[in-house]
This record gives C-alpha cells, sequence and structure tokens, in this order.
C-alpha cells in the first residue's frame, strides 16, 4: 500500500529541529511566522519569559488586504509586525521561518519587514 507524505509532520521535523538553534531574548526576540493554506501569522515572541510581544496576521488585516494576493498579503504582514515592533522599541529580531522553505510567502514576510525597518 502506498502512504502519502504527510507534509506538515515533515515541517514540524524541521522546526523542531531550527528551533534548537533559534532562540530569542528580551533584546533580540524571535519573529515566528506560521503559513496556513488561507492565511498567513507572524508574532514576535520572547523566549526567556514566553510572552508573545507582537502580533499580526493576513486574517486581522482582511479588510485592508481585499482583493491582494497572498504573497502581497505576506508582504503587507511583515510590514505591520514590524511596525509594531518599532513602536514596542524592537528593532532587532531572529527570524524563525517556522520550518518552511525560505520562499513564496515566508520569504514576504521578511521582505516587508525589513523594508518596514527590523533588522535580522
Amino acid at each position: 500500500m502506498i502512504k502519502k507524505i504527510d507534509k506538515n509532520a515533515d515541517r514540524k521535523v524541521r522546526h523542531a529541529r531550527v528551533r534548537k538553534k533559534v532562540f530569542g531574548t528580551s533584546v533580540r526576540p524571535r519573529l515566528c511566522v506560521y503559513r496556513s493554506t488561507r492565511y498567513i501569522y507572524a508574532q514576535i515572541i520572547d523566549d526567556i519569559t514566553g510572552n508573545t510581544l507582537a502580533s499580526s496576521s493576513s486574517l486581522a488585516l482582511a479588510e485592508s488586504l481585499a482583493g491582494k494576493t497572498k504573497t502581497e498579503s505576506s508582504k503587507a504582514v511583515g510590514a505591520d509586525i514590524a511596525k509594531k515592533a518599532l513602536e514596542k522599541g524592537i528593532s532587532e529580531v531572529v527570524f524563525d521561518r517556522g520550518g518552511y522553505i525560505y520562499t513564496g510567502r515566508v520569504s514576504a514576510v521578511a521582505e516587508g519587514a525589513r523594508e518596514a525597518g527590523l533588522k535580522f
């Protein structure tokens, strides 16, 4: 019998491997990305205290992103999360791609955040 490959299970293994090395502090928190089939979510996390410092998603920005592609929406989410981070005094982050390949919507979030002034 042919088994279907569970891509999300493979992603979780990759994410666990990356999370061994990528760690967010209060000085340089972690910018974590989650990509569902319809939306993209980003949050800035301080792993020492376990607190989410800022978050943004294409679901929360749905009204302003009407008519845009998923990649364009992802770039807007990156810009929004960077704006929120800069308001809280966070200028540098560690990027956590969440086990996803760094292309398409994931790289668009990073691109949007960099253009808005976040350093990583």
